[in-house]
């Protein structure tokens, strides 16, 4: 309870602090890190404080909140939550390290954009921590605000279209989900004469629902977790959203905030309505392949460093969902984990990419040739980065990619054979993005500036100066990638710590939808 509870109001009270010492950009700037890494400690606690083989949701407290309609401030976590929470306390302070010497907007301040920062690291930590209906909706909607301010202030020339766009979606996937609340509400006052919006009492009352009820009620939540994933066709927001946001608040964005949605399947769509959720299940896979691919292809086209990564998350996101609506033990575990590891790779994928267009002042591909010359640390970074990418044996990713098929195979075979497609592009496209920007002569406008054009050929006698120009990793960059190097390789070779966490939370999630078998139902 009182760690949960901490997890939450800790950033809450920080962000307050920062934003009064907007002033004093050092002092805000160290705050606001001193913060974040007592997160951390603070997530190492709770995930020991957590038993894997304990109850279905551990550390739980409850606040009455609104009582007429049994509406708790209730926060509780599995295995599930658990990982989810411990990789926004990680990435968070990385973020802040590296956005330390960020170019802001004239007018902004560093004490500003690091106090919506953390602000949106609390409202994140508490959706995944929410057990009540009605709160995970308020909290689904309220984390909007600060990422709206922090894409619409803080980022590119676009950046209000962004922003904006990024706000509509969400917020009606919101109120199509708080619609589909409502009626899980109406419906168990039908049942026992009593509403809840308690998650654990909901639960039975609606697995045992009609199929028609349990149908509507799907769509409603699906609908907001589809945007928030986000799947085909409901994925515009983010290639535009990963574009103009500042490099920190992308990896927020695609690392971490989308995952919500691929929770929200997990923890509300199949539980609380497991008929539906299988009965419909084809209907999201061939989405899910449309992802796979439509992603991978997409990124073949991108002339934009972002807008590259953000198709490439729509094509992981499709890999997450089919892991999810296989529905069998091996491919919900790869799934989850696959959750956690997608947002270390695209993390740290993204902070590379800053620290390249920090350089060259550009994200265009085209910009940028044989930047390992003269910058091989960074390149290197890159190419670990990109290796986690394709899920490479012996990076974390592998694991997690290896399980989704593997298990998905048993029960959606062709669907499952139709990803592996994904797997093949996906060696392409990150390893003709790093040819294309690290290797070969030093060469494109943002290595060699007004002395050449696109696709220019560096001088050979002038290399000395594009290294002095351009520059390799500096302290601070390193202190922020290492973390994440540590982790891709890390969990590559041992993933246990994250498959033993979340195994019996899958268990429990099967079981609530109504999986009884590991190949089906």
């Amino acid at each position: 309870m009182t760690l949960l509870l901490a997890l939450v109001l800790l950033p809450i009270a920080g962000s307050v602090v920062v934003a009064l010492l907007r002033g004093n950009a050092t002092a805000a700037k160290w705050t606001a890190l001193g913060i974040s890494l007592v997160e951390v400690v603070l997530a190492a606690a709770t995930w020991f404080a957590y038993d894997p083989a304990g109850p279905r949701l551990q550390l739980t407290s409850s606040v009455p909140w609104i009582p007429s309609f049994d509406i708790n401030f209730a926060l509780g976590v599995d295995g599930i939550a658990l990982v989810m929470i411990a990789i926004i306390a990680v990435l968070t302070p990385l973020v802040l390290g590296y956005s330390w010497g960020e170019r802001l907007p004239e007018g902004r301040t560093h004490g500003g954009f690091f106090a919506l920062l953390l602000l949106e690291q609390a409202l994140t930590i508490a959706v995944f921590a929410a057990t009540d209906v009605f709160l995970f909706y308020v909290l689904f909607e309220i984390m909007l605000i600060p990422m709206y301010f922090l894409i619409g202030g803080y980022g590119g020339a676009k950046r209000t279209y962004a922003a904006v766009k990024f706000f509509l979606y969400s917020f009606l996937g919101g109120l199509i989900m708080l619609a589909a609340a409502i009626g899980a509400f109406s419906y168990s006052a039908q049942v026992t004469g009593r509403g809840t919006f308690d998650w654990a009492k909901l639960q039975p009352i609606l697995a045992e629902a009609p199929l028609s009820v349990q149908i509507w009620l799907f769509l409603g939540f699906f609908t907001a977790f589809a945007i928030k994933a986000p799947l085909i066709p409901f994925h515009t927001w983010l290639p535009d959203a990963a574009e103009q946001a500042p490099i920190g608040v992308a990896v927020i964005v695609v690392g971490v905030l989308d995952k919500v949605g691929t929770f929200g399947f997990l923890r509300y769509s199949l539980p609380l309505t497991p008929a539906a959720s299988q009965y419909l299940a084809p209907l999201v896979l061939v989405l899910a392949v449309l992802g796979v691919l439509y992603g991978s292809l997409q990124a073949f086209g991108q002339t934009d460093l972002k807008r590259f990564i953000a198709y490439v998350s729509i094509a992981h996101f499709g890999f997450i969902a089919l892991g999810i609506f296989a529905f069998t033990t091996q491919a919900h575990v790869g799934a989850v984990s696959y959750m956690v590891n997608h947002s270390i790779a695209t993390g740290m994928l993204i902070l590379v990419i800053g620290m390249v267009v920090a350089r060259g002042g550009s994200t265009r591909i085209a910009d940028y040739g044989g930047m390992a010359k003269v910058a091989p640390l960074l390149a290197g970074c890159l190419l670990i980065a990109g290796l986690s990418t394709l899920s490479l044996p012996g990076t974390n990713s592998f694991v997690s990619e290896f399980l989704v098929l593997i298990g998905s195979f048993e029960t959606r075979p062709v669907y499952t054979a139709l990803a592996t497609v994904g797997m093949v592009l996906a060696a392409v496209y990150v390893l003709w993005l790093y040819q294309r920007t690290m290797q070969g002569p030093v060469r494109g406008d943002a290595l060699l500036g007004t002395a050449g054009g696109p696709g220019a050929v560096a001088d050979p006698n002038r290399e000395g100066a594009h290294r002095l120009r351009m520059g390799d990793l500096n302290t601070r960059e390193i202190v922020v990638l290492a973390p994440l190097v540590v982790l891709v390789i890390g969990l590559g070779f041992y993933p246990q710590p994250v498959l033993d966490a979340v195994g019996p939370s899958v268990e429990a999630t099967m079981t609530e939808a109504g999986v009884t078998s590991q190949g089906g139902s």
